[in-house]
């Protein structure tokens, strides 16, 4: 099967029946286009898993607040179609925004108390913007695995939530966060990065690492060990903490005791660009 663009939902979704008929299997790999190696990861393991793979490419401007750079986002879509190639995808979709948000548009879909922490404690409204998009990227390509990145940890357990509590027929998978050879997990929003600003990005990296070695060595008090990784990120002058946060894998409430297994999620602003990460920390079996 050769590489597809389709831009309209409908004959997309003619499509997907076609494909399902046939009893084959689609894996969707949902993206804001400005494809790395983090997405390719996601496209090669939908390859492996499923017999039809979809890329969407659609930069969704309901999750971004009015001062959140919708228009600033990169885009390089050429790029982009081409990678998806390489990497035998079998249909790219990348519809335009007036197309999946129409005039007099009022439907949105919120999945409440797990969007009023971490990221969506400062950008309220991004989660419904994401949860909307992607139920309509669901009901128009119809997969039977999605796949989402590990770093974007947050969004992740919202369409978990999402897919189980509306009773989407959809498998999430998340995968593992991929990253650069200096450790910054890959983002599209490292291209805005300078040299200096690219060196100091390391320092989120280093302090999760930091969290993990502590756990590792028997500490439990989570106010301890965000106080540690604060001083790592704090030697950086171009750093500024959002928030560190540990919180339960599941229901994302902070966590003061570790007993097992929590998550580290942190944001920092390395001058003008908001960097997220994150790492799991568990005791050993």
């Amino acid at each position: 099967m050769h590489l597809k663009l389709y831009r309209s939902a409908r004959s997309l979704t003619k499509k997907v029946y076609d494909v399902k008929k046939h009893g084959k299997t689609i894996g969707l790999v949902p993206t804001m286009g400005f494809l790395h190696e983090g997405h390719m990861s996601l496209i090669r393991r939908a390859r492996k898993d499923t017999d039809c793979v979809i890329v969407s490419i659609f930069v969704n401007p309901v999750q971004f607040g009015p001062k959140e750079g919708f228009k600033k986002y990169p885009r390089n879509f050429k790029r982009d179609f081409s990678l998806c190639k390489k990497e035998n995808a079998d249909i790219v979709f990348a519809p335009k925004a007036e197309k999946i948000y129409p005039e007099n548009y009022a439907t949105y879909v919120n999945v409440e108390k797990i969007t009023d922490t971490l990221c969506g404690a400062s950008r309220p409204g991004h989660f419904r913007g994401v949860a909307t998009v992607v139920t309509k990227l669901f009901n128009i390509t119809m997969p039977d695995i999605a796949y989402f990145g590990q770093k974007d940890n947050q969004q992740a357990v919202v369409i978990k939530k999402m897919a189980e509590d509306l009773n989407m027929n959809v498998r999430i998978k998340v995968m593992p966060i991929v990253r650069e050879k200096d450790g910054l997990a890959m983002s599209s929003r490292n291209v805005y990065l300078n040299l200096k600003e690219r060196m100091q990005a390391q320092s989120i990296y280093k302090s999760l690492k930091l969290a993990k070695e502590l756990f590792d060595n028997g500490e439990r008090n989570s106010g301890r060990i965000i106080n540690k990784m604060k001083k790592v990120i704090d030697k950086q002058s171009e750093a500024k903490i959002e928030y560190i946060k540990i919180v339960d894998i599941k229901d994302l409430k902070d966590v003061k005791n570790i007993s097992s297994e929590a998550l580290v999620a942190t944001v920092v602003w390395i001058g003008k660009t908001r960097l997220i990460d994150n790492v799991v920390i568990k005791t050993r079996s």
